[in-house]
């Protein structure tokens, strides 16, 4: 053992000391062993403060030993993966495992905040209400700064998390939450019953409460009886046991939600292991056998380091070998708290005093006294002396109205137990009043949920065992299986007495709940202010607000509340819980879905190649697209951008447009279909031949435009833009199969089956017929604009090619398997090479498409009509179609409506900016006349200068007039006219060569 574990008894506990373990607290370093938590190793050091309370900054120790520790809150780890908050009761110790106290400054010895507690009669409930409200004008400039300071209690990392977290579903017919007797006796009924059982235990060891209190079972010591169990568990073909793991949540159709800590018990996780993982179970029937929670009584001094729970101590004295005190008393209103005193009188401790409030102790317990030299007071602890090291002397006020001072270096309190109806709670089950344990129990679980055993209130260890049996056998039953559960294992009752005691009065702080500061003053005053109902007292106060959840102070600041009212506690009613349990990671619940893998992530034919080109990429929906390619000695990107678009212009380039949206459409009424969801005519489009089309949502507003071209009598070939190619493809489904039933057509996406690039510039056609079967006839004639139709590749490789331009440019789209994609861009590379081949990206192609004013997403923004675009002329009025009816209402043909129109800034050296807005010229920008915004620039290399297109009111009609563009969000007012928005060759004589 090593010498430094000042308070490790030399035997018991579960504990591996052959598995010595190194570890740092606050920069000190301390050692332990296997089987350690944080929180039992700084105990078995002798270390009794670890952190201070958040508003007054008062010295706190560990108060229990478990998840429903208040107190003890850490930062584990350092660097990327340091975690604030973390409860040093359920960090499993490890070797190098290093930890630091929050919320002080400079030392949690010295902490300069102490200095709060001068002013804590003014830091009371409602104190943030009622003093931040004057002056209003201080809550920006003073106040929010100010709290935003005070605020949180540990650190975050504030860089990326280097680990990893994963989700996973599990199926089941019961699960059960906890290993303690009571779920350890439904996993034996269910499993033998043959159910597929899924126990979860939040700890690293099975067991609960029999780790601690031990007991006998069917005759044997319950260690024995645990590892027997355990045994029989895992022989049975469908019992899953997740160590670890904690049910955090309750949803709807019986799923539940649980973390799995996977290797949170390492400094960090093995190579491509997960840190933790969030399980999703569905399950048929619950059995929750989560025990229940040892509260405190109220009392002045209670938060005082040395200040524990009874059970928690005689779980560092029984399973941790650690002794929390020297010298220790008990302050008990009930029977089991008496079983600390036999545990530490076992563990070779001295105890000074047991307090007990009740009237009558029994003759077994005053024998005990009697036999091992300690006084037996009946009264309460009505304060406690002691600082920064722990407890030194406890007041005692003795029934009959007598004081006592009792010396100890440590307290244990015990103030009855609550079961843990957190989960039964979650779908609004409130649970009800037990006068004869004084405690809430689960009533009204969600549906297939029972609990049983502590959890439902029964604490002996036979009836825990009886309880989980039973609730094990007839969710089995529930969930359709048929068996043999056998016989439930047997165990004495043990005697349960209790006199309910929640606050002793006296003079100084008396803490209800220790997390947030909240003291029984605080409830006092809440009553006072009219603060009564149990949500609004929760809220003024923030008790129960904090990580913990109020486990250890709700119901004690409810019988304080009640007692102050007049009421009774039922009567004072309860708040519920809500998901999460316990503090579940954001991490744990985004998984996979971060950073590149928040979503899918879609790659063209060419990424591989364009990657080794060096091109930039941006995120188009879920592909990566190529925005432009740098060279050296290009200073940025507009410079890059300008080469592209000047290679293209002068002689020929291609750009990877596979992303676009493909969809076959097939059968004999292919064509009257596609008549009815364009608004322009495709029944009568001739084979080997494309057209534009623009489709129309039901309300007249334009939702979608493409080419479609006819590749055979029955077959058409569409095209949609990137951001639509699935919801278009939806919206066709939905057409054939509801609206137009009696057509003969069929649809199928082939998005990803085709690697499409689009070649633009005056040398296609050259570069072309290099790639190109000679057979083939590419010039004028024999391919004109807008032709399409299958051609061969030298090679023998079949293609479509389309001649189709979106660049104002001579140009076609050549399309290949995708498979063939990556090859085709490396030939086209290297046949293109003598003519100066050049690659672009998305940046060249929209300028060359606003050069163009070719419109685009910024203009098919959902609120703009075809007339709008300047394509109103190409709505039929031979036929009928999607939108027909809707785009002809007043408002959507009215004359003043926002139109494309070109924008081009009046001093050639000024830069146009996207989204400003147009105001009349020497108007005052304003709501009352702002006519429209810029919806695309770019910076043309053909005018050299910014050019753009906008949405004007009546802007066709104003070609040429001077306005005013107002950018508020840069602050920048420059003059602007409108103009044509076909900027470069507006005959199109380059695009029909």
């Amino acid at each position: 053992m090593s010498s430094n574990q000042s308070h490790r008894l030399p035997s018991g506990g579960l504990i591996d000391r052959s598995a010595s373990l190194n570890f740092r607290f606050d920069g000190k370093t301390f050692s332990g062993f296997q089987g350690d938590t944080l929180a039992s190793a700084l105990v078995a050091n002798g270390v009794k403060l670890v952190g201070r309370s958040f508003k007054y900054h008062r010295p706190r120790g560990i108060l229990t030993a478990g998840s429903e520790e208040p107190n003890a809150l850490v930062e584990l780890r350092t660097g990327a993966r340091r975690e604030p908050n973390t409860k040093a009761t359920t960090a499993e110790l490890y070797e190098g495992l290093e930890a630091a106290s929050q919320n002080r400054w400079p030392s949690l010895r010295h902490d300069l905040m102490a200095v709060n507690q001068l002013f804590a009669p003014i830091f009371v409930a409602g104190f943030y209400y009622k003093t931040f409200m004057w002056p209003a004008k201080f809550w920006e400039a003073i106040y929010e700064p100010a709290i935003r300071r005070a605020a949180g209690l540990g650190r975050a990392a504030g860089v990326a998390d280097p680990d990893h977290y994963d989700k996973a579903w599990a199926h089941c017919d019961v699960l059960i939450a906890g290993s303690g007797p009571a779920g350890l006796a439904a996993a034996l009924a269910a499993g033998r019953f043959g159910a597929r059982v899924i126990l979860c235990e939040e700890d690293f060891a099975l067991g609960g409460r029999l780790l601690s209190d031990g007991g006998t079972i069917d005759g044997m010591p319950a260690a024995e009886w645990i590892s027997r169990t355990l045994a029989e568990l895992a022989a049975l073909p469908d019992v899953r046991i997740m160590t670890r793991t904690t049910l955090f949540g309750v949803y709807d159709g019986g799923t539940y939600g649980a973390l799995e800590r996977v290797n949170d018990h390492l400094p960090s996780p093995p190579e491509h292991q997960v840190r933790q993982r969030l399980w999703r179970i569905v399950a048929k029937r619950c059995v929750v056998a989560a025990g229940a929670i040892e509260r405190p009584i109220v009392f002045a001094g209670n938060d005082t380091p040395g200040v524990m729970m009874a059970s928690g101590m005689r779980t560092y004295l029984e399973r941790y070998a650690a002794t929390p005190a020297k010298r220790a008393a008990l302050f008990t209103n009930n029977e089991d708290g008496w079983r600390t005193v036999e545990t530490a009188l076992g563990a070779g401790l001295q105890i000074a005093a047991v307090v007990d409030a009740r009237p009558d102790v029994s003759p077994a317990h005053r024998s005990l006294a009697s036999k091992s030299g300690f006084p037996v007071l009946n009264g309460s602890v009505s304060a406690v002396d002691g600082g920064k090291d722990g407890v030194r002397r406890i007041a005692v006020s003795l029934t009959g109205g007598a004081r006592a001072e009792v010396e100890a270096d440590g307290l244990a309190v015990s103030g009855g137990w609550n079961p843990a109806v957190g989960l039964t709670s979650y779908h609004r089950g409130r649970p009800k009043w037990q006068e004869d344990i004084a405690a809430f129990v689960p009533d009204g679980a969600p549906p297939g949920m029972v609990a049983a055993g502590a959890a439902n209130g029964a604490f002996s260890l036979g009836a825990c065992l009886r309880e989980g049996f039973a609730a094990g056998a007839q969710a089995a039953r529930d969930a359709g299986r048929s068996g043999k559960a056998g016989s439930a294992p047997v165990a004495e009752d043990e005697a349960f007495s209790l006199t309910p005691l929640w606050h002793v009065v006296g003079k100084g702080k008396a803490f209800v709940d220790q997390q947030h500061d909240v003291t029984a003053s605080d409830i006092e005053l809440a009553h006072r202010e009219g603060f009564e109902s149990v949500e609004h007292l929760k809220r003024y106060t923030t008790l129960g607000m904090a990580t913990d959840q109020g486990k250890t102070s709700n119901v004690a600041g409810l019988a304080i509340m009640a007692a102050v009212s007049g009421k009774s506690i039922p009567e004072t009613g309860t708040t519920i819980y809500r998901p999460p349990f316990v503090p579940v990671a954001i991490g744990a619940f985004a998984g996979h879905h971060r950073d590149e893998n928040f979503h899918a992530t879609r790659l063209t034919p060419s990424h591989h190649w364009a990657a080794e080109q060096g091109a930039i990429f941006v995120d188009t929906g879920l592909w990566k697209r190529a925005q432009w390619y740098p060279r050296a000695g290009e200073k940025d990107w507009l410079e890059s951008v300008t080469r592209e678009v000047k290679a293209v212009r002068g002689g020929v380039g291609f750009c990877d447009v596979s992303t676009l949206g493909k969809i076959d459409v097939h059968g004999p009424d292919a064509g009257a279909f596609l008549d009815r969801v364009y608004i322009n005519t495709f029944s009568n489009l001739a084979v080997g031949k494309a057209r534009y089309g623009l489709m129309l949502r039901e309300d007249g507003m334009v939702y979608d435009d493409g080419t479609t071209s006819r590749l055979a009598e029955d077959h058409y070939f569409l095209t949609t833009t990137t951001a639509k190619a699935g919801p278009v493809m939806q919206h066709l489904e939905f057409c054939r199969q509801v609206l137009f039933p009696e057509l003969d057509v069929q649809l199928t996406s082939v998005s990803d089956q085709w690697a499409q690039f689009s070649i633009a510039g005056p040398k296609t056609r050259d570069l072309l017929r290099e790639m190109v079967d000679p057979a083939e006839d590419l010039s004028n004639e024999g391919f004109p604009f807008m032709g399409a139709r299958e051609v061969a590749l030298r090679g023998g490789i079949k293609a479509r090619l389309f001649r189709i331009s979106f660049s104002g440019e001579m140009a076609f789209e050549i399309s290949v398997p995708a498979r063939h994609g990556d090859a085709l861009v490396r030939n086209l590379m290297q046949a293109g090479k003598q003519f100066g081949v050049t690659p672009y990206g998305t940046e060249a192609l929209g300028v060359m498409r606003i050069e163009k004013g070719h419109v685009a997403g910024p203009e098919l923004s959902g609120t703009t009509t075809a007339a709008d675009l300047g394509l109103g002329k190409m709505m039929s009025t031979k036929k009928d179609f999607i939108g027909r009816v809707m785009a002809g209402r007043e408002a959507l043909v009215a004359a003043d409506r926002q139109v494309v129109v070109g924008i081009k800034p009046t001093d050639k050296a000024s830069r146009l900016r996207s989204g400003a807005h147009i105001i009349p010229k020497g108007e005052i920008p304003g709501p009352g006349n702002d006519q429209g915004y810029v919806t695309s620039v770019c910076f043309s290399p053909m005018l050299d200068q910014w050019i753009g297109l906008g949405l004007v009111e009546r802007g066709r009609e104003r070609i040429g007039e001077i306005v005013h563009a107002h950018d508020p969000l840069r602050g920048e007012d420059y003059d602007v006219e409108l103009c044509n928005p076909v900027f470069y060759d507006p005959e199109g004589g380059r695009q029909r060569g």
